[in-house]
């Protein structure tokens, strides 16, 4: 998906990276449109992703590949003068450029593809960096490790924004996704239930037409903050938009337990809350599905979830309904 989204993008990519370099105050050509070589490195980066689909072994060939040639790059800079800091950027142009643009345009790549793929350059710099500053003196050494970490750190960010909600830190939907399609992948290889949560905030309209949409966002932080600190290690919470949000449950082991987490979770969530100098008191609606009475695949479970949480928002709201028969039937 990763090198059909790079093709199918690189007159953008090219572009915003582009923007990026005529932007800085101190770019190195006085030829943005030349963008220190980004459109030859796209195209060679392409073209490796291109040539590696048809691999046995796919994720070793692209990491080596990709590695190189990156590394590639990044020395040819550095021998026709360009500085250190200056290659750091180039790269973390094209990451940025990457990982923005899938987001606007919500393309689905995994988080595990972005994180293999900024790995790659992350090495790549460190490979380049090193062969460049053998052949100087340990000042150049030293530095060029201070901003190679400071540069990996922006790659980070840049990832982690990429795979997170802006405003509650929680995982976006396109994490949840990825990590709902790991987690069935392993129940079915185990034999094991999963459980997946779909949230709604009953009436929060009322909370933003009453106090504005400032007290509306501290309440949608404070009560993601408490599902982040309520969930264990290997589940995930995300915000699906707006006010609602995902909960999924591995391998929670019978319907009792998953009776007895959502129920905790409702209470949890509807404690009052202190916004805008007031006493707010919001309860979600929750509905259940359940792998694999509800579906074997991700979206049939969200789907499930979601009506489920109608139904308990149509009859009575505040609590939790199962999706279907067959799993409010089932035995704890």
């Amino acid at each position: 998906m990763l090198h059909e989204f790079l093709n199918a993008n690189r007159g953008l990519l090219i572009d915003r990276c582009r923007d990026m370099v005529a932007s800085r105050s101190h770019p190195k050509l006085p030829r943005p449109e030349r963008s220190h070589g980004i459109p030859i490195f796209l195209d060679q980066l392409i073209k490796t992703l291109m040539n590696a689909r048809g691999s046995r072994e796919p994720d070793d060939g692209v990491d080596w590949e990709v590695a190189q040639v990156a590394a590639l790059h990044g020395r040819d800079l550095l021998q026709e003068g360009f500085t250190i800091e200056q290659v750091i950027r180039d790269y973390g142009d094209v990451c940025q450029a990457v990982t923005q643009l899938a987001a606007e345009a919500r393309v689905s790549i995994s988080a595990g593809e972005f994180h293999t793929f900024n790995r790659c350059l992350d090495d790549a710099i460190a490979a380049a960096v090193t062969e460049y500053s053998q052949q100087n003196s340990q000042i150049a050494l030293t530095h060029s490790e201070a901003a190679l970490s400071a540069a990996k750190l922006d790659v980070r960010e840049a990832q982690w924004r990429a795979t997170h909600d802006s405003l509650t830190g929680l995982a976006n939907r396109e994490l949840f996704d990825d990590r709902l399609a790991h987690a069935i992948a392993l129940a079915a290889r185990h034999d094991w239930t999963l459980a997946v949560m779909f949230l709604d905030l009953d009436q929060f309209k009322s909370i933003n037409d009453a106090h504005g949409h400032t007290a509306g966002d501290a309440a949608l932080t404070t009560i993601a903050q408490r599902l982040q600190r309520y969930v264990r290690d290997e589940d995930t919470v995300c915000r699906n938009g707006g006010d609602e949000f995902l909960y999924l449950l591995m391998n929670p082991r019978g319907k009792k337990n998953i009776e007895q987490i959502a129920n905790s979770v409702l209470r949890t969530v509807a404690l009052p809350l202190a916004i805008a100098g007031v006493q707010l008191a919001i309860s979600p609606s929750i509905g259940i599905a359940i792998y694999p009475w509800d579906g074997l695949r991700g979206d049939q479970l969200i789907a499930n979830a979601d009506a489920a949480m109608y139904i308990a928002k149509k009859y009575a709201r505040g609590t939790v309904f199962f999706a279907s028969h067959e799993a409010r039937g089932m035995t704890a």
